[in-house]
C-alpha cells in the first residue's frame, strides 16, 4: 500500500510539472475552493421531526407522480421541428395568482443579518407581480457586515419529478423580453449558471435595467450577448457568452448608491429569437498575460 501511494504521488508530480504547476496544498491557493453552493448562507432551521417528515413526504408522492406522468407526456408529444417566429414572445413568467409567486425568492440583506433593507413580491389589484421594499445603507454594528443595501428576487432552482435536479434551457432564444414598470432606478438582472464545479458556482451574468419611472409601462428587449460574466459581484476578468443551456435561475436585485424606497411592477418576463440579431458576444476579449486571468 505504501509503495502504491508512492507510484501515484511520483506519477501525479510529473503530470503536474509537464503543465508547469505543482502540488500544492498552502491556504494561498486553494482560496477557490467552496464549502457549500450558498457560500456560508445556508438556513439553520432545524429539521421537524421523523414522523412529520414522514408525513410530509406522502403528501409530496402525489404530486411528484403526477408531475413525472405530465413528464412523459411531454416527452412523446414533442415536436422536434421548432419554428420560432419573429416578434413572438413565449412568457416564462406570468404573475397571474398566488402559485406564481410561489416560484420566486425573495431575500434582503436583513434576513442574513448584514444589513436593515427589506422587501416583498406581491399580487397587485391588476395581476402584476409588484418587486418593493426599501434599500437601507447603513451597516450594522455587529454581525455580517460584508454587504448591505440590497434586496434580491430569484427563481426557484428548477427540478424535475422527484425532486431532481435540471436546468433551465434558453439556447432557442436571444433576448429577454420584459414588460415592466418602475420608478426610475436602476435594476440589475441576473441570470445564474450553477455549472458543475464549486468554482462556478457563484458564476452569474449581470446587465442593468433601466427604468423610466412614471405611469407608463415598457417593453424592455435584451440581447443575451450583452449580459457580462461575474462572481459575488466582482466583474470578471475572463468573460464569455452564456451558456443558455445551463440556466439555473433568474433574479431581479435592487441596489443603488442611495437608498430610499424602490418599486417595480412586472408584468411578464419572456424570451424571443430575433434572427436579424447575429452577435454572439459585446465585448472584446483580451488575451491576459499568464498568472493574472485564464486565457
Amino acid at each position: 500500500m505504501t509503495r502504491f501511494i508512492r507510484n501515484f504521488l511520483s506519477t501525479s508530480s510529473l503530470l503536474f510539472n509537464s503543465n508547469k504547476r505543482c502540488i500544492s496544498t498552502t491556504t494561498k491557493v486553494c482560496t477557490f475552493f467552496e464549502r457549500s453552493e450558498k457560500g456560508g448562507y445556508e438556513s439553520n432551521r432545524p429539521l421537524p421531526p421523523f414522523k412529520e417528515r414522514m408525513r410530509m413526504g406522502l403528501a409530496e408522492l402525489k404530486k411528484e407522480v403526477a408531475l413525472w406522468s405530465e413528464e412523459l407526456k411531454e416527452k412523446f408529444k414533442d415536436d422536434p421541428i421548432l419554428l420560432y417566429r419573429r416578434g413572438e414572445v413565449d412568457v416564462v413568467y406570468k404573475f397571474q395568482n398566488e402559485d406564481s409567486l410561489n416560484k420566486w425568492i425573495v431575500t434582503s440583506d436583513k434576513d442574513h443579518n448584514e444589513g436593515f433593507s427589506s422587501s416583498s413580491l406581491e399580487l397587485t389589484n391588476h395581476g402584476k407581480a409588484l418587486f418593493s421594499g426599501e434599500l437601507v445603507l447603513r451597516v450594522p454594528k455587529d454581525g455580517r457586515v460584508k454587504r448591505a443595501g440590497y434586496c434580491n428576487i430569484k427563481t426557484v432552482k428548477p427540478r424535475k419529478s422527484f425532486k431532481r435536479e435540471t436546468y433551465l434551457d434558453w439556447s432557442n432564444y436571444n433576448m429577454l423580453v420584459m414588460k415592466v414598470r418602475g420608478d426610475g432606478r436602476t435594476y440589475l438582472l441576473n441570470v445564474h449558471t450553477k455549472g458543475y464545479f464549486d468554482v462556478t458556482w457563484n458564476d452569474m451574468f449581470n446587465y442593468p435595467l433601466f427604468t423610466r419611472g412614471g405611469p407608463y409601462w415598457q417593453i424592455v428587449k435584451i440581447p443575451f450577448s450583452k449580459f457580462f460574466l461575474s462572481s459575488k459581484g466582482r466583474i470578471q476578468d475572463n468573460q464569455g457568452w452564456i451558456p443558455l443551456d445551463k440556466v439555473s435561475s433568474f433574479g431581479i436585485t435592487a441596489v443603488e448608491r442611495y437608498a430610499g424606497e424602490f418599486s417595480l411592477e412586472i408584468d411578464y418576463i419572456g424570451l424571443e429569437y430575433d434572427p436579424s440579431h447575429t452577435e454572439e458576444f459585446a465585448y472584446e476579449m483580451y488575451k491576459l498575460p499568464s498568472g493574472i486571468a485564464n486565457t
